[in-house]
């Protein structure tokens, strides 16, 4: 394998931020870059600023008057007549309330993304993560789940149109990545997969293993919905025998993934009972699938996640360590109760509610089990069974 990564970033994407109590804050991309920098894993050559997207390119997935509103939404203050329409485009309520200067933030974040795939598909890097990016939950008309954009639908959009490019696009994320899978839910050329919590229980309410796509993209979707409270085990076979025969028998040009880290125990807005440790080997498994399928182009962004403090910044940068190949992760293998550095923890506590994490991976031997991990990994195995049927074994 190779380390050749590059990690994608523009000041702009901290200006996507809804209000100083919204549980999307861009604080969550602030403690990442800190963490990677006292530990020396981001160097200045390996960052790559970004650009805004442009109209045209946000228009290939989001209709033009749902561009326009968000413009018009941007300004401070917007005209009462735009403000009255709204809630037909999704931008009020607690979830995506529309503010100053959001076009130019959530164009920033699709450029991040497109500017990651740039890269991987020019020959530039084998690797590109923009952790600005993840707003899967955006619709063609209305905003939704936190999402004013969908940069992972347009950058993927990128990628066919400008490469030609046949795109597996893996979404780790605890819920269901419906913008992008309905963007793509007649498109043979772009296979989307996602396991998340199942829409039973969570929003967006979606994400069924009956929806496989239709017409000439049936087939090419696929979505392991997990039982509530599923621990790492279960996950990890679920998410490992899934993946594994999805690629083998899609055969992609390019891995896209998504990585919200909202599946851990600690997460507010789930349900799952999962720790650091699938967010230590899931992205390892992707990194060897790309070297195995796509000779290495894989392209990651962020996602969802709102344990700002403990969660996020561990996981986040746990996947910067395994595309760029940071020796910390081998001694992560040596020593799983190896130390997050003391100035980092010291520098945010103060403004932290809670207390911060000592170790880089959950210390599993104080959690308690759930009751009902037998029946919930026997529910889960039942499930992907049944989402795999029609793809052969490997």
């Amino acid at each position: 394998m190779s380390g050749d990564a590059l990690f994608v970033h523009h000041d702009e994407l901290l200006n996507y931020c809804f209000h100083n109590n919204h549980p999307f804050h861009p604080i969550r991309l602030q403690l990442t870059l800190d963490l990677l920098k006292e530990i020396q894993a981001l160097a200045p050559e390996q960052i790559q600023s970004s650009r805004a997207a442009v109209l045209g390119e946000l228009e290939w997935i989001h209709q033009p008057g749902y561009v326009e509103a968000v413009q018009q939404l941007s300004k401070n203050p917007p005209a009462s007549s735009w403000i009255e329409r709204a809630e037909q485009y999704g931008l009020v309520g607690e979830d995506t309330p529309f503010f100053s200067g959001m076009h130019e933030a959530a164009s920033y974040v699709v450029g991040g993304s497109i500017t990651a795939v740039e890269a991987v598909l020019s020959g530039r890097t084998m690797h590109a993560l923009h952790l600005g990016g993840g707003l899967h939950h955006a619709l063609s008309g209305k905003a939704a789940g936190f999402c004013v954009y969908n940069d992972a639908a347009v950058a993927i959009e990128y990628a066919r149109r400008q490469y030609g490019a046949r795109v597996l696009y893996i979404d780790t994320d605890v819920h269901h990545g419906d913008g992008v899978q309905w963007s793509f839910y007649s498109e043979p050329e772009v296979c989307t997969y996602s396991i998340h919590e199942t829409g039973k229980y969570l929003f967006p309410g979606t994400g069924f293993i009956h929806e496989r796509g239709e017409h000439h993209g049936y087939g090419a979707c696929l979505n392991i919905p997990l039982q509530p409270y599923t621990e790492d085990d279960s996950w990890m076979e679920c998410f490992e025998a899934s993946v594994r025969r999805l690629i083998a028998y899609y055969k992609p040009d390019m891995i896209f993934s998504l990585h919200g880290c909202d599946a851990h125990a600690l997460d507010p807005l789930s349900h799952m009972q999962c720790s650091m440790r699938i967010y230590n080997e899931m992205p390892a498994l992707l990194h060897q699938l790309a070297h195995m399928y796509c000779e290495g182009r894989w392209v990651a962004v962020g996602g969802g996640g709102y344990d700002l403090w403990r969660v996020v910044p561990r996981a986040w940068s746990l996947l910067w360590l395994e595309m760029s190949e940071h020796p910390l992760k081998q001694q992560l293998h040596a020593d799983p109760g190896l130390r997050l550095p003391e100035a980092w923890r010291e520098r945010w506590q103060d403004q932290a509610e809670v207390k911060l994490p000592v170790t880089w991976l959950d210390d599993l031997s104080h959690w308690e089990g759930i009751p009902r991990r037998p029946e919930i990994t026997a529910k889960n195995r039942d499930s992907l069974a049944v989402a795999m049927q029609d793809y052969p074994e490997i």
